[in-house]
């Protein structure tokens, strides 16, 4: 659902910056902060599980954030089926009000029963949605690169889909680019490529054919220098976009002249 403008619309809300980014295995507080800041981003996603836990990874991370300035992405990360992960949301809602996001309905929809590879459960997913979608939130639930699923979704009323470009935190880019650009063909919601994105070049991908936003965790929270990596990712999607609503020179089978072959001197 690609539409021709630099803003991102999710549900009611309208965002300039179309990368999300994660809390998450930062270092520490301040590398997390500073990428934040670097990433140019407007959506932030937090893990309720880890956050109600008291992880010590997560510990003083929601006094850390400025919420006036990031909206609250809560996620149910760790949830292994429907009902496990509506009482997640349930939980994040609240959070999210604690925050001062008094209008803020948002959930990051994650059933994730798979310990190995970390795959998103296609069944639990659209029950879990349905249930929540009646329960008025904006649902952003995380699937395969599955085009039948994306449709379902969009069908019962997700605010968005999110496949995954490969498997969480494998850096290996865009495994899935066939099914993703068809998801993306036929959505009328915004599609957000979220997993496996490693590189710059991964997100600027992503965008160039024409996914509405990404997601980023993992590969600047565990680079060399994540706040440098954050701003290369901020460019990237910024960069990627651009050249989607430009519009690219379509591939030929055969070489073309750049200059013209018309008026030569002979």
């Amino acid at each position: 659902m690609s539409l021709n403008t630099m803003s991102l619309t999710i549900g009611t809300k309208t965002f300039t910056s179309r990368l999300l980014t994660g809390t998450g295995k930062y270092q520490n507080i301040n590398h997390m902060s500073q990428s934040l800041i670097n990433s140019n981003c407007e959506i932030i996603t937090v893990a309720i599980r880890r956050i109600k836990s008291r992880e010590r990874s997560h510990q003083g991370l929601m006094e850390s954030i400025n919420w006036e300035k990031y909206w609250m992405l809560p996620n149910t990360a760790g949830c292994e089926n429907a009902d496990e992960s509506i009482r997640i949301a349930l939980l994040g809602r609240e959070l999210a009000k604690l925050s001062g996001q008094e209008d803020n309905n948002f959930i990051k929809l994650e059933v994730i029963p798979d310990k190995q590879y970390l795959l998103p459960d296609p069944i639990e997913t659209l029950k879990a949605a349905e249930k929540l979608i009646q329960l008025d939130f904006a649902v952003l639930p995380y699937i395969n690169a599955d085009p039948l699923l994306a449709k379902r979704l969009e069908e019962v009323g997700c605010a968005t889909v999110m496949p995954l470009g490969s498997p969480i935190g494998t850096a290996q880019g865009l495994r899935n680019q066939a099914n993703i650009e068809i998801i993306i063909e036929n959505a009328q919601i915004p599609v957000i490529v979220d997993a496996g994105i490693g590189v710059p070049s991964d997100a600027a991908k992503a965008m160039e054919i024409g996914a509405d936003a990404v997601l980023i965790n993992s590969a600047i929270a565990l680079a060399k220098n994540p706040p440098l990596m954050a701003q290369a990712m901020h460019h990237a999607v910024t960069a990627g976009r651009k050249a989607f609503m430009a519009g690219r020179l379509q591939k030929k089978n055969r070489a073309t002249p750049s200059s013209p072959t018309q008026g030569i001197i002979s």
